[in-house]
């Protein structure tokens, strides 16, 4: 059986065969490689059950996800979608509300169901940005003041905080009541 070995491969038999020598200190080999000395442990007690095809990259997908979206529910996702180009998760998951389905997945599940789809183009997406942060390029360049609401007072009357913070590293210069 032919076998590619890629250089992480190649790392993972090096330290095999010097953990497996007699006397071999793994604790320091783990610290030379690199690795935890669980990790260790596991690639030895693989290479003694299987040779070099125990240190071969496994997947790591899980065999069963119970929480998975049933699949009848993401063909309606889909079929929804193809009607209505435009539509996002959100207005997805209430029209399938709308329409009486039960148990329909969240609007980021439904998202992420349009992916799985190739139903969504990823230069639309990011053309609809929800919000782009506004930085100044240097620290003082420009302070924000701004009041955050009112709340009463135990003595009567009302607080006005007002807060001014540096627009570059978002650090709050001060918070005073008014």
């Amino acid at each position: 059986m032919p076998w590619r070995i890629s250089s992480a491969m190649s790392a993972r038999h090096e330290f095999v065969l010097l953990a497996s020598q007699p006397g071999a200190n793994v604790r320091a080999l783990c610290r030379r490689f690199g690795i935890s000395s669980r990790t260790a442990y596991k690639w030895l007690q693989r290479f003694a059950a299987e040779d070099v095809a125990g240190l071969l990259e496994r997947s790591r997908r899980p065999k069963h996800s119970p929480t998975r979206t049933a699949a009848a529910m993401e063909q309606c996702v889909v079929q929804l979608r193809q009607q209505h180009r435009p539509w996002g998760g959100r207005k997805l998951q209430r029209r399938l509300q709308d329409l009486g389905h039960v148990q329909v997945p969240s609007p980021s599940t439904i998202t992420a169901i349009l992916r799985r789809h190739e139903q969504l183009d990823e230069a639309e997406s990011e053309k609809h940005q929800a919000w782009l942060r506004f930085e100044h390029p240097a620290p003082n360049d420009l302070w924000q003041m701004d009041f955050k609401g009112e709340f009463a007072l135990h003595q009567g009357g009302r607080c006005f905080p007002l807060t001014i913070l540096d627009d570059h590293l978002r650090f709050a210069l001060g918070a005073a009541g008014l």
